[in-house]
Protein backbone atom coordinates (compact mmCIF):
# COMPACT_ATOMS: atom_id res chain seq x y z
CA UNK A 1 0.00 0.00 0.00
CA UNK A 2 1.29 3.52 -0.92
CA UNK A 3 1.99 6.22 1.25
CA UNK A 4 -0.28 8.95 1.73
CA UNK A 5 1.71 11.95 1.12
CA UNK A 6 0.43 15.51 1.89
CA UNK A 7 1.97 18.75 0.76
CA UNK A 8 1.10 21.96 2.37
CA UNK A 9 2.31 25.47 0.91
CA UNK A 10 1.86 28.31 3.52
CA UNK A 11 2.27 28.44 7.36
CA UNK A 12 0.66 31.62 8.23
CA UNK A 13 -2.50 32.16 10.72
CA UNK A 14 -4.36 29.95 8.24
CA UNK A 15 -1.84 27.49 7.54
CA UNK A 16 -0.99 26.65 11.27
CA UNK A 17 -4.87 26.02 11.59
CA UNK A 18 -5.30 23.67 8.59
CA UNK A 19 -2.06 22.04 9.92
CA UNK A 20 -3.62 21.38 13.01
CA UNK A 21 -7.12 20.08 11.30
CA UNK A 22 -5.19 17.86 9.03
CA UNK A 23 -3.01 16.24 12.21
CA UNK A 24 -6.33 16.01 14.21
CA UNK A 25 -8.69 14.50 11.35
CA UNK A 26 -6.50 13.10 8.21
CA UNK A 27 -5.07 9.96 7.57
CA UNK A 28 -1.52 10.58 6.20
CA UNK A 29 1.67 9.19 6.08
CA UNK A 30 3.91 12.21 5.58
CA UNK A 31 2.89 16.11 5.91
CA UNK A 32 5.66 18.14 3.98
CA UNK A 33 4.93 21.89 5.49
CA UNK A 34 6.78 24.46 3.19
CA UNK A 35 7.16 28.07 3.66
CA UNK A 36 9.77 31.08 3.99
CA UNK A 37 9.04 32.08 7.20
CA UNK A 38 12.34 31.89 9.50
CA UNK A 39 10.64 29.97 12.51
CA UNK A 40 8.93 26.91 10.66
CA UNK A 41 11.59 24.91 11.49
CA UNK A 42 11.78 25.20 15.16
CA UNK A 43 7.85 25.12 15.03
CA UNK A 44 7.38 22.18 13.26
CA UNK A 45 10.13 20.16 15.41
CA UNK A 46 8.57 21.39 18.63
CA UNK A 47 5.28 19.63 17.40
CA UNK A 48 7.85 16.33 17.57
CA UNK A 49 5.22 14.33 15.43
CA UNK A 50 8.13 12.68 12.89
CA UNK A 51 5.39 12.44 10.26
CA UNK A 52 5.74 16.28 9.47
CA UNK A 53 8.60 18.04 7.72
CA UNK A 54 9.39 21.39 7.17
CA UNK A 55 10.48 22.96 4.28
CA UNK A 56 12.26 26.34 3.44
CA UNK A 57 10.71 26.98 -0.28
CA UNK A 58 11.23 29.59 -2.50
CA UNK A 59 8.06 29.52 -4.78
CA UNK A 60 9.47 31.40 -7.82
CA UNK A 61 12.29 28.43 -7.93
CA UNK A 62 9.83 25.98 -10.40
CA UNK A 63 12.28 23.45 -10.70
CA UNK A 64 12.53 23.09 -6.79
CA UNK A 65 8.59 23.25 -6.34
CA UNK A 66 8.11 20.89 -9.06
CA UNK A 67 10.23 18.46 -7.15
CA UNK A 68 8.58 19.11 -3.80
CA UNK A 69 4.91 18.02 -4.35
CA UNK A 70 5.88 14.95 -7.05
CA UNK A 71 4.74 12.41 -4.80
CA UNK A 72 2.24 13.80 -2.71
CA UNK A 73 -1.50 12.76 -2.97
CA UNK A 74 -2.71 16.34 -2.67
CA UNK A 75 -1.18 20.08 -1.95
CA UNK A 76 -3.14 22.33 0.15
CA UNK A 77 -2.01 25.59 -1.18
CA UNK A 78 -2.09 28.67 1.07
CA UNK A 79 0.15 31.25 -0.23
CA UNK A 80 -0.99 35.05 -1.68
CA UNK A 81 -2.30 35.06 -4.98
CA UNK A 82 -0.19 35.94 -6.82
CA UNK A 83 1.47 32.94 -6.26
CA UNK A 84 -1.52 30.53 -6.90
CA UNK A 85 -1.34 30.16 -11.01
CA UNK A 86 2.50 28.48 -10.55
CA UNK A 87 1.36 26.72 -7.87
CA UNK A 88 -1.96 24.93 -9.97
CA UNK A 89 0.96 24.84 -12.90
CA UNK A 90 3.50 22.77 -10.77
CA UNK A 91 0.83 20.52 -9.13
CA UNK A 92 -0.66 19.42 -12.22
CA UNK A 93 3.08 18.58 -13.72
CA UNK A 94 4.06 16.73 -10.42
CA UNK A 95 1.03 14.79 -10.71
CA UNK A 96 -0.97 16.28 -7.37
CA UNK A 97 -4.56 17.27 -7.02
CA UNK A 98 -4.67 20.74 -5.35
CA UNK A 99 -7.12 22.70 -3.06
CA UNK A 100 -6.58 26.57 -2.60
CA UNK A 101 -8.75 29.10 -0.92
CA UNK A 102 -8.86 31.80 -3.17
CA UNK A 103 -9.13 32.69 -7.23
CA UNK A 104 -6.55 30.53 -9.61
CA UNK A 105 -6.49 34.06 -11.53
CA UNK A 106 -5.12 36.91 -9.55
CA UNK A 107 -8.42 39.14 -9.47
CA UNK A 108 -5.78 42.70 -9.02
CA UNK A 109 -4.53 42.22 -12.58
CA UNK A 110 -7.60 44.11 -14.24
CA UNK A 111 -5.65 44.97 -17.97
CA UNK A 112 -7.49 43.32 -21.13
CA UNK A 113 -3.85 41.75 -21.92
CA UNK A 114 -2.69 40.02 -18.50
CA UNK A 115 -6.54 39.04 -17.59
CA UNK A 116 -6.03 36.86 -21.54
CA UNK A 117 -2.92 35.43 -20.36
CA UNK A 118 -4.64 33.89 -17.04
CA UNK A 119 -7.64 32.57 -18.84
CA UNK A 120 -5.01 30.94 -21.20
CA UNK A 121 -3.23 29.76 -18.13
CA UNK A 122 -6.41 28.21 -16.67
CA UNK A 123 -7.46 26.47 -19.73
CA UNK A 124 -4.18 24.82 -20.42
CA UNK A 125 -4.01 23.69 -16.42
CA UNK A 126 -7.85 22.59 -16.89
CA UNK A 127 -6.63 20.43 -19.81
CA UNK A 128 -3.74 18.58 -18.08
CA UNK A 129 -5.84 18.15 -14.98
CA UNK A 130 -8.25 16.59 -16.75
CA UNK A 131 -5.83 14.44 -19.00
CA UNK A 132 -4.12 13.16 -15.58
CA UNK A 133 -6.94 12.47 -13.76
CA UNK A 134 -6.08 15.32 -11.22
CA UNK A 135 -8.71 17.40 -9.45
CA UNK A 136 -7.83 21.43 -8.95
CA UNK A 137 -10.28 22.42 -6.15
CA UNK A 138 -9.99 26.13 -6.43
CA UNK A 139 -12.08 29.19 -4.00
CA UNK A 140 -12.44 26.61 -1.40
CA UNK A 141 -12.48 29.04 2.15
CA UNK A 142 -14.94 31.20 3.48
CA UNK A 143 -15.14 33.71 0.40
CA UNK A 144 -14.87 32.15 -2.02
CA UNK A 145 -16.06 28.55 -0.76
CA UNK A 146 -18.75 28.30 2.06
CA UNK A 147 -20.94 31.03 0.24
CA UNK A 148 -20.97 28.50 -2.98
CA UNK A 149 -21.55 25.30 -0.78
CA UNK A 150 -24.40 27.38 0.88
CA UNK A 151 -25.96 28.68 -2.35
CA UNK A 152 -25.96 25.22 -3.97
CA UNK A 153 -28.36 23.98 -1.21
CA UNK A 154 -29.86 26.84 -0.70
CA UNK A 155 -30.91 26.23 -4.57
CA UNK A 156 -31.83 23.39 -4.48
CA UNK A 157 -34.26 23.85 -1.50
CA UNK A 158 -36.23 25.26 -4.41
CA UNK A 159 -38.43 24.45 -7.39
CA UNK A 160 -37.19 27.46 -9.19
CA UNK A 161 -34.83 30.45 -8.58
CA UNK A 162 -35.76 34.00 -9.18
CA UNK A 163 -33.32 35.56 -6.71
CA UNK A 164 -29.80 34.47 -5.68
CA UNK A 165 -27.73 36.78 -2.77
CA UNK A 166 -24.67 35.48 -1.15
CA UNK A 167 -22.79 36.58 1.95
CA UNK A 168 -19.06 35.99 3.22
CA UNK A 169 -17.91 37.83 5.54
CA UNK A 170 -16.25 38.73 8.78
CA UNK A 171 -15.71 41.10 11.42
CA UNK A 172 -15.49 42.36 15.28
CA UNK A 173 -18.51 40.93 17.20
CA UNK A 174 -21.60 43.69 18.11
CA UNK A 175 -19.65 44.55 21.10
CA UNK A 176 -16.85 45.57 19.45
CA UNK A 177 -18.34 47.74 16.45
CA UNK A 178 -17.37 50.91 18.34
CA UNK A 179 -14.04 49.64 18.63
CA UNK A 180 -11.99 52.09 16.57
CA UNK A 181 -13.31 54.89 13.94
CA UNK A 182 -13.99 52.25 11.13
CA UNK A 183 -15.57 49.24 12.93
CA UNK A 184 -12.89 46.78 12.11
CA UNK A 185 -10.52 44.78 12.95
CA UNK A 186 -7.85 42.61 10.97
CA UNK A 187 -8.08 38.95 10.54
CA UNK A 188 -6.01 38.28 7.67
CA UNK A 189 -4.16 40.47 5.57
CA UNK A 190 -4.20 43.76 5.76
CA UNK A 191 -3.06 45.10 2.66
CA UNK A 192 -4.87 42.33 0.64
CA UNK A 193 -7.82 43.17 2.62
CA UNK A 194 -7.14 47.16 1.15
CA UNK A 195 -6.97 45.70 -1.85
CA UNK A 196 -10.45 44.14 -1.79
CA UNK A 197 -11.75 47.86 -1.86
CA UNK A 198 -10.60 48.46 -5.19
CA UNK A 199 -11.72 45.66 -7.54
CA UNK A 200 -14.90 46.05 -9.53
CA UNK A 201 -18.37 44.38 -8.99
CA UNK A 202 -21.65 43.70 -10.69
CA UNK A 203 -24.58 43.16 -10.05
CA UNK A 204 -27.90 42.00 -11.79
CA UNK A 205 -31.22 43.22 -11.37
CA UNK A 206 -34.28 42.15 -13.43
CA UNK A 207 -32.39 40.84 -16.12
CA UNK A 208 -29.95 43.81 -15.93
CA UNK A 209 -26.08 43.86 -15.67
CA UNK A 210 -24.86 46.72 -13.00
CA UNK A 211 -21.41 47.58 -12.93
CA UNK A 212 -19.96 48.68 -10.18
CA UNK A 213 -16.72 50.59 -10.27
CA UNK A 214 -13.14 50.04 -8.76
CA UNK A 215 -14.14 53.42 -6.62
CA UNK A 216 -17.64 52.95 -6.20
CA UNK A 217 -18.43 49.86 -3.76
CA UNK A 218 -18.88 51.89 -0.77
CA UNK A 219 -21.12 54.94 -2.81
CA UNK A 220 -24.71 55.48 -1.44
CA UNK A 221 -26.91 53.50 -3.32
CA UNK A 222 -23.98 50.48 -4.16
CA UNK A 223 -24.25 49.22 -0.85
CA UNK A 224 -27.55 48.02 1.48
CA UNK A 225 -28.65 46.86 5.13
CA UNK A 226 -28.93 43.77 6.43
CA UNK A 227 -30.52 43.79 9.70
CA UNK A 228 -29.99 40.25 11.47
CA UNK A 229 -31.04 40.00 14.65
CA UNK A 230 -28.92 36.83 15.89
CA UNK A 231 -25.85 39.36 14.85
CA UNK A 232 -26.62 41.90 16.72
CA UNK A 233 -27.59 44.53 14.65
CA UNK A 234 -27.70 46.25 11.07
CA UNK A 235 -24.77 45.64 8.84
CA UNK A 236 -23.63 47.63 5.78
CA UNK A 237 -23.46 44.68 2.72
CA UNK A 238 -21.05 46.05 -0.17
CA UNK A 239 -20.94 44.16 -3.60
CA UNK A 240 -18.01 41.97 -3.79
CA UNK A 241 -17.40 40.30 -6.90
CA UNK A 242 -19.32 39.86 -9.52
CA UNK A 243 -23.17 37.96 -9.49
CA UNK A 244 -22.23 36.76 -12.68
CA UNK A 245 -20.34 34.14 -11.15
CA UNK A 246 -23.40 32.78 -9.56
CA UNK A 247 -24.63 31.74 -12.95
CA UNK A 248 -21.38 29.78 -13.69
CA UNK A 249 -21.58 27.97 -10.29
CA UNK A 250 -25.22 27.40 -11.08
CA UNK A 251 -26.06 27.16 -14.53
CA UNK A 252 -29.40 25.46 -13.53
CA UNK A 253 -30.88 28.93 -12.33
CA UNK A 254 -29.92 30.25 -15.65
CA UNK A 255 -33.08 30.05 -17.49
CA UNK A 256 -34.95 31.79 -14.36
CA UNK A 257 -32.84 33.98 -12.18
CA UNK A 258 -33.02 37.56 -12.87
CA UNK A 259 -31.52 39.25 -9.68
CA UNK A 260 -28.55 37.93 -8.47
CA UNK A 261 -25.59 39.60 -5.70
CA UNK A 262 -22.54 38.90 -4.12
CA UNK A 263 -22.01 40.61 -0.99
CA UNK A 264 -19.34 41.65 2.46
CA UNK A 265 -20.48 43.14 5.43
CA UNK A 266 -19.06 45.48 7.86
CA UNK A 267 -20.65 47.10 10.78
CA UNK A 268 -22.48 50.55 10.11
CA UNK A 269 -19.75 53.80 9.58
CA UNK A 270 -17.79 51.12 7.25
CA UNK A 271 -19.09 52.75 4.30
CA UNK A 272 -18.30 56.43 4.51
CA UNK A 273 -14.54 55.93 5.84
CA UNK A 274 -13.81 54.15 3.49
CA UNK A 275 -15.75 56.09 0.51
CA UNK A 276 -13.16 59.05 1.18
CA UNK A 277 -10.17 56.68 1.22
CA UNK A 278 -10.76 55.23 -1.71
CA UNK A 279 -11.63 58.28 -3.43
CA UNK A 280 -8.23 59.73 -2.58
CA UNK A 281 -6.45 56.77 -3.01
CA UNK A 282 -5.52 55.10 -0.55
CA UNK A 283 -5.75 51.33 -1.14
CA UNK A 284 -3.89 51.93 -5.23
CA UNK A 285 -1.41 49.43 -5.90
CA UNK A 286 0.56 52.09 -8.15
CA UNK A 287 3.27 53.56 -6.78
CA UNK A 288 3.62 57.18 -5.84
CA UNK A 289 6.83 59.57 -5.84
CA UNK A 290 7.06 61.25 -2.17
CA UNK A 291 10.18 62.93 -1.70
CA UNK A 292 12.20 60.59 -3.49
CA UNK A 293 10.67 57.68 -2.56
CA UNK A 294 8.49 55.41 -4.44
CA UNK A 295 5.27 54.52 -2.26
CA UNK A 296 2.61 52.09 -2.53
CA UNK A 297 -0.88 53.83 -1.25
CA UNK A 298 -2.12 50.50 -0.17
CA UNK A 299 0.99 49.13 1.59
CA UNK A 300 1.73 52.49 3.30
CA UNK A 301 -2.59 52.25 4.75
CA UNK A 302 -1.73 48.78 5.47
CA UNK A 303 1.32 49.71 7.63
CA UNK A 304 -0.81 52.56 9.49
CA UNK A 305 -3.80 50.34 9.95
CA UNK A 306 -1.62 47.63 11.20
CA UNK A 307 0.62 49.29 13.66
CA UNK A 308 -2.15 50.18 15.91
CA UNK A 309 -3.49 47.85 18.44
CA UNK A 310 -7.04 49.63 18.38
CA UNK A 311 -7.50 47.37 14.85
CA UNK A 312 -6.11 44.00 16.15
CA UNK A 313 -8.12 41.62 18.62
CA UNK A 314 -7.35 41.81 22.26
CA UNK A 315 -7.03 38.79 24.53
CA UNK A 316 -10.68 37.77 24.88
CA UNK A 317 -12.43 39.75 21.81
CA UNK A 318 -14.19 37.76 19.56
CA UNK A 319 -15.00 37.99 15.73
CA UNK A 320 -17.84 36.51 13.80
CA UNK A 321 -17.92 35.11 10.70
CA UNK A 322 -20.80 35.13 8.61
CA UNK A 323 -21.95 32.87 5.93
CA UNK A 324 -25.31 33.08 3.70
CA UNK A 325 -27.20 32.06 1.01
CA UNK A 326 -30.78 33.29 -0.11
CA UNK A 327 -32.52 31.99 -2.44
CA UNK A 328 -36.07 33.50 -3.70
CA UNK A 329 -38.01 31.81 -6.65
CA UNK A 330 -40.91 29.09 -6.00
CA UNK A 331 -41.20 25.42 -4.15
CA UNK A 332 -44.17 23.26 -5.03
CA UNK A 333 -46.03 25.72 -7.07
CA UNK A 334 -45.86 28.78 -4.15
CA UNK A 335 -43.74 31.46 -3.80
CA UNK A 336 -40.84 30.27 -1.38
CA UNK A 337 -37.96 31.38 -0.04
CA UNK A 338 -34.69 29.73 1.20
CA UNK A 339 -32.01 30.76 3.50
CA UNK A 340 -28.98 29.06 4.88
CA UNK A 341 -26.50 30.47 6.99
CA UNK A 342 -23.76 29.63 9.49
CA UNK A 343 -22.76 32.22 11.69
CA UNK A 344 -19.37 31.36 14.00
CA UNK A 345 -17.18 33.53 16.15
CA UNK A 346 -14.04 32.84 17.90
CA UNK A 347 -13.19 29.31 19.75
CA UNK A 348 -11.62 30.66 23.27
CA UNK A 349 -10.43 27.04 23.91
CA UNK A 350 -8.03 27.11 20.91
CA UNK A 351 -7.72 30.62 20.10
CA UNK A 352 -8.36 30.22 16.33
CA UNK A 353 -10.59 33.21 14.68
CA UNK A 354 -13.94 33.17 12.98
CA UNK A 355 -11.85 33.93 9.90
CA UNK A 356 -9.13 30.68 10.62
CA UNK A 357 -12.11 28.00 11.39
CA UNK A 358 -14.13 29.31 8.58
CA UNK A 359 -11.44 29.27 5.76
CA UNK A 360 -8.94 26.16 7.21
CA UNK A 361 -11.51 24.32 7.96
CA UNK A 362 -12.66 23.85 4.68
CA UNK A 363 -9.84 23.43 3.23
CA UNK A 364 -8.88 20.61 5.06
CA UNK A 365 -11.60 19.09 4.74
CA UNK A 366 -11.85 19.43 1.02
CA UNK A 367 -8.00 17.93 0.14
CA UNK A 368 -9.27 14.80 2.56
CA UNK A 369 -12.14 14.10 0.49
CA UNK A 370 -10.32 14.17 -2.54
CA UNK A 371 -7.70 12.00 -1.18
CA UNK A 372 -10.65 9.67 0.22
CA UNK A 373 -11.99 9.84 -3.55
CA UNK A 374 -15.60 11.46 -2.03
CA UNK A 375 -14.74 14.28 -4.16
CA UNK A 376 -14.11 12.80 -7.56
CA UNK A 377 -14.77 15.62 -10.10
CA UNK A 378 -11.36 16.29 -12.12
CA UNK A 379 -9.95 19.27 -14.03
CA UNK A 380 -10.11 22.80 -12.50
CA UNK A 381 -13.63 22.44 -9.94
CA UNK A 382 -15.07 25.55 -7.59
CA UNK A 383 -17.08 24.28 -4.16
CA UNK A 384 -20.34 23.72 -6.36
CA UNK A 385 -18.66 20.47 -7.54
CA UNK A 386 -18.39 19.40 -3.20
CA UNK A 387 -20.78 16.95 -2.51
CA UNK A 388 -22.87 18.85 0.30
CA UNK A 389 -24.05 16.29 2.42
CA UNK A 390 -20.57 14.78 3.22
CA UNK A 391 -19.05 18.48 3.35
CA UNK A 392 -21.62 19.56 6.03
CA UNK A 393 -21.29 16.72 7.95
CA UNK A 394 -17.87 17.28 8.20
CA UNK A 395 -18.40 21.02 8.99
CA UNK A 396 -20.58 19.83 11.90
CA UNK A 397 -18.21 17.86 13.61
CA UNK A 398 -15.52 21.64 13.55
CA UNK A 399 -18.74 23.14 15.35
CA UNK A 400 -19.24 25.03 11.95
CA UNK A 401 -23.25 24.43 11.60
CA UNK A 402 -25.70 24.99 9.15
CA UNK A 403 -28.95 26.63 9.98
CA UNK A 404 -31.37 26.68 6.76
CA UNK A 405 -35.24 27.47 6.51
CA UNK A 406 -37.75 27.68 3.99
CA UNK A 407 -40.98 30.40 4.54
CA UNK A 408 -43.14 32.61 2.48
CA UNK A 409 -41.88 34.90 -0.15
CA UNK A 410 -43.97 38.58 -0.80
CA UNK A 411 -42.38 38.46 -3.88
CA UNK A 412 -39.96 41.49 -2.66
CA UNK A 413 -36.53 41.06 -5.02
CA UNK A 414 -34.21 43.61 -2.68
CA UNK A 415 -31.82 41.79 -0.87
CA UNK A 416 -32.62 43.46 2.74
CA UNK A 417 -34.09 41.18 4.85
CA UNK A 418 -38.11 41.42 5.10
CA UNK A 419 -40.38 39.98 7.18
CA UNK A 420 -41.22 36.28 7.14
CA UNK A 421 -44.40 34.00 7.38
CA UNK A 422 -45.09 30.51 7.20
CA UNK A 423 -45.69 28.83 3.71
CA UNK A 424 -49.26 27.34 3.93
CA UNK A 425 -48.22 24.15 2.49
CA UNK A 426 -45.75 21.81 4.35
CA UNK A 427 -42.20 21.13 2.77
CA UNK A 428 -39.48 18.33 3.55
Amino acid sequence: MSNKKIVQLGYGKMGKTVLADLLETAQFDELVVADANPGLLSEIAAMGDPRVHPVTLDVDDREALVALLTGADVVVELLPIRYTMQVAQAAVEAGSHMVSSVFITDWSIQDPDGSKLQQEQMAEVDQMARERDLTILKECGMDPGLDVILAGETVRQLDGVEVLYTYGAGFPEHRLAGANPIGYKFTWSIVDTIHSYHVPGQVIKRGQLLDIAHDGMFDPGNYHILDLEEIGGPLECFVNGSARDLLEYFPEIAGSATTLGRFICRWPGHAAFWQKMVKCGFNRSEPVNVNGVEVVPAEFCAALLGSQEQFHYREGERDVALIRADARGTKNGKPARSISQIIDYRDSGTGYTAMQRTVAFPMSIAAQMIVDGRLGKRGIIDPSDVPFAAFAAELSKRGLNITKRIEGWDGNIEPEDGPSFPLSAHIE
